[in-house]
């Protein structure tokens, strides 16, 4: 069964991609993550020392910040900081980039350091919190290099949004699928095939046991489509590095 998608795409098919790392010069990793029209700048940093709870223990920590510029809508969205705190959504998503992140860091190997992952959409057009993970996942792993310390992330990780649009499972939805279908769903998993996170929800009606099944077979070629993106991204950069230099 087929599906007419704004975009012509194929049920089966990943919008279109743009890695651009080292997109900005001062922070340790930078990279511009483009699927389709949403687009996330991420950048990771990395600081010595660790919180409170983790001093002298030997182990570093990662933590992660998400936030959609005011006009990444279309309509212009106040600044949180502006209204004094954060809003669920928000706080929802940037915990579960971090975990995402942390599912395949070592933290022994990363010793008593933290990683900053800050997720700013500048436009959205669904699909914001997975891009936002593919994302982090590149700038986290160029800044670590920069350090000596790419043994720390041994694993891949990367998320795909798969949803039920009129009867029809679909990958990679943009907003006015997600808006308007059946059964929504975020999978993270990392380069092993392993689950980290899924969050599925029946927007209309509850549905069956096979079908998850068939969305997550549908999420797994996604993701592995998307992590060959990013390996893709960082050979490139590593191979110009020598002759820059």
């Amino acid at each position: 069964m087929t599906a007419s998608r704004p975009d012509g795409r194929r049920t089966d098919d990943l919008r279109a991609l743009d890695v651009q790392v080292d997109f900005l010069e001062q922070p340790h990793g930078a990279v511009l993550w483009s699927q389709g029209r949403t687009r996330v700048l991420c950048t990771a940093s990395i600081e010595d020392g660790v919180p409170r709870w983790l001093r002298n223990s030997g182990r570093g920590w990662m933590t992660a910040e998400y936030s959609l510029l005011p006009a990444s809508t279309g309509e212009r969205v106040e600044r949180e900081a502006r209204r004094g705190r954060q809003q669920g959504r928000t706080i929802e998503i940037q915990r579960l980039i971090g975990r995402g992140l942390r599912a395949v860091i070592d933290f022994q190997a990363l010793g008593e350091r933290t990683v900053y992952l800050d997720c700013d959409v500048l436009q959205a057009d669904g699909g914001t919190r997975c891009a936002a993970i593919c994302g982090a996942y590149v700038a986290a792993q160029r800044a670590l290099g920069r350090f000596g310390l790419s043994r720390a992330l041994g694993g891949t990780v990367a998320a795909v949004s798969v949803g039920i649009l009129e009867g029809v499972p679909l990958l990679d939805l943009e907003y006015v699928e997600d808006s308007a279908a059946e059964v929504d769903m975020n999978v993270v998993m990392t380069g092993a095939g392993d689950l980290v996170e899924v969050q599925a929800t029946a927007e209309k009606q509850a549905f069956a046991r096979d079908v998850l099944d068939e969305l997550l077979d549908l999420a797994t070629h996604g993701i592995e489509r998307l992590a060959g993106a990013q390996q893709s991204a960082l050979a490139d950069v590593d191979a110009e590095e020598p002759a820059s230099r």
